[in-house]
């Protein structure tokens, strides 16, 4: 019997699953709002240099174009203003475009004005984040995904040593304390930090959600739920666009998003650990009592009291201790290498090119709050499409179809036109539907591609690739200042690599999920030639004997 079987006898997709991935899926509305969160808390409003003052007279009563110089579109320059007031160009012949040609500028030495409107309350108009300052708002974005980036690999080794409830339980309650503290940050210094901490924290929820939901449901029901859990980033999108509207304080925005963490933390304690995870670690008498607690919830008490110590044992092989680690152990056989940089390029092209669009809602020219619904509304066709495609054709057909896919549209728009504004918009929100399904199946794909042993350090892998994708891919933007289509090349081209990578990842569609680092080179097919070593175990394998 395998602990596929165990877990249908015990219920299948009952209502302990049911209940559990509910309470699993909630907290993923939110994640949405933090990663995306600074399109709008980060917003940069129009603005200008703070006129110098004038003798005898107010700056109000002064006109603009007097004091600062128009740009190619005739409107006040951002970065510069005149060193003296110019008022020869109150004269009626003055320069037609209203500019002061030759005469001196200078920095904005007095700060800034802003306009009112729907950014007239971010942290770019707090710490003034504009002009030489204005790759620090790029940089809090950065902190934010190295936090992401290193809690991916933290959070990935902990929990395979430490269990899942314990991690995630702690990690909703970091991210409650550290998004309050960011909304009270002081300074810009103390605001990035608490981001940092928040991003660590973020990466904890999702890889043990995403685990728990794994190592509780039954095979059938993983595409299913997996999509559940993607629906609910999805809708997180529309909660994120809805806050933003009614809150245009950053401050108030950044609060409101933060504090049900708190009410996670509290329900969480709750949440029973992975029975998969403590018979691999040597506790079955806990996993003993979380299994019959899964029966009598599901109403199979009976087949829960026949349940031993035991029984579990020998259903679960425990591997050795693994030599050199359960980072080690990614790429020390044939099998896990395949797999390890086939997960790193998949997950690492589906973020790059993710957040190249997703951060980016000012430069489409329309309203921002319009573009975040239709950007998050997209996601509801594409993981609705994965899903099928997941569960007909397989994970790796829908997984390399999805990125070569977004790389087409986004290779698409460098032959549009800029002036044909709504249909670069359509290609992009095409692209971004498309790597919205790639998240989709990459979640589901990854988990069934590593065995339980170090589930949680491949999927740690995996979102360790897809934060330096997200940190990377704010740089690769400045390569416009080169040519304006380079970016365009770059964030195409590394999905449709991945595509064709992809391709050589195993099928894992009906297959039940690998236990420990010997299935997975089974599966490979490597354990068939007695010269191959699989040193994370001293059994040989029935086809060595």
């Amino acid at each position: 019997m395998t602990f596929v079987e165990l877990l249908a006898r015990l219920g299948g997709m009952g209502r302990f699953q049911m209940t559990y991935v509910a309470a699993l899926a909630i907290p993923l509305l939110m994640l949405a709002s933090h990663n995306l969160l600074q399109n709008f808390t980060a917003g940069v409003p129009e603005h200008h240099c703070r006129p110098r003052p004038v003798a005898n007279d107010s700056v109000e009563d002064v006109p603009l174009f007097v004091s600062i110089p128009s740009d190619g579109h005739h409107r006040p320059q951002r970065c510069r203003r005149y060193v003296e007031p110019q008022w020869h160009l109150l004269e009626v012949n003055a320069t037609v475009n209203g500019t002061a040609n030759g005469a001196a500028t200078e920095p904005c030495h007095d700060g800034w004005t802003y306009h009112d409107g729907i950014f007239a309350h971010t942290i770019v108009t707090e710490w003034d984040l504009v002009c030489e300052s204005k790759k620090l708002r790029q940089v809090a974005q950065s902190i934010y995904m190295a936090g992401i980036l290193l809690g991916s690999g933290l959070f990935g080794v902990l929990s395979d040593k430490f269990g899942r409830r314990a991690l995630l339980t702690w990690c909703y309650l970091q991210l409650g304390v550290t998004g309050v503290g960011t909304a009270a940050a002081p300074t810009f210094i103390v605001y990035c930090l608490c981001r940092f901490l928040t991003g660590l924290a973020m990466a904890g929820v999702s890889l043990n959600s995403a685990s728990l939901c794994m190592e509780w449901i039954p095979t059938a029901a993983r595409a299913v739920v997996g999509t559940i859990n993607g629906y609910c980033y999805t809708l997180g999108q529309f909660v994120l666009a809805a806050a933003a509207f009614g809150l245009p304080h950053w401050r108030w925005l950044q609060l409101v998003v933060s504090l049900p963490f708190f009410i996670f933390f509290l329900y969480s304690w709750l949440f029973v650990e992975s029975a998969r995870w403590q018979v691999i670690s040597g506790r079955p008498d806990l996993a003993l009592k979380g299994l019959r607690k899964v029966a009598r919830v599901n109403g199979r008490k009976e087949e829960g009291d026949k349940l031993s110590e035991e029984a579990l044992r020998a259903l679960v092989r425990r591997e050795p201790p693994l030599p050199g680690g359960a980072l080690a152990a990614l790429v020390r056989t044939p099998g896990m290498r395949t797999v390890s940089c086939g997960v790193s390029f998949l997950w690492f092209s589906t973020s790059f090119a993710y957040y190249g669009l997703a951060m980016d809602l000012q430069g489409f020219g329309v309203d921002i709050y319009l573009s975040q619904l239709v950007f998050g509304a997209v996601d509801i066709p594409a993981k609705l499409a994965s899903v099928v495609a997941i569960s007909c054709v397989g994970r790796r057909v829908a997984q390399s179809g999805s990125l070569a896919l977004a790389g087409i549209c986004i290779l698409a728009n460098i032959i549009v036109p800029t002036e044909l504004q709504m249909l670069r918009m359509a290609f992009a929100v095409i692209g971004k539907g498309s790597l919205a399904a790639s998240f989709n199946c990459a979640y589901i794909f990854t988990g069934e591609l590593f065995p339980t042993v170090i589930r949680q350090t491949g999927m740690g892998l995996g979102g360790t690739m897809a934060r330096v994708g997200g940190m990377v891919a704010p740089l690769v933007r400045m390569a416009a200042d080169v040519t304006p289509v380079l970016p365009l090349i770059i964030y195409g081209a590394a999905p449709i690599i991945s595509a064709i990578a992809t391709c050589f990842l195993p099928e894992t569609r009906n297959v039940p999920l690998p236990e420990t680092v010997k299935d997975v080179e089974k599966r490979a097919g490597h354990l068939k030639d007695e010269e191959v070593t699989v040193p994370l175990s001293t059994t040989k394998s029935k086809e060595g004997v």
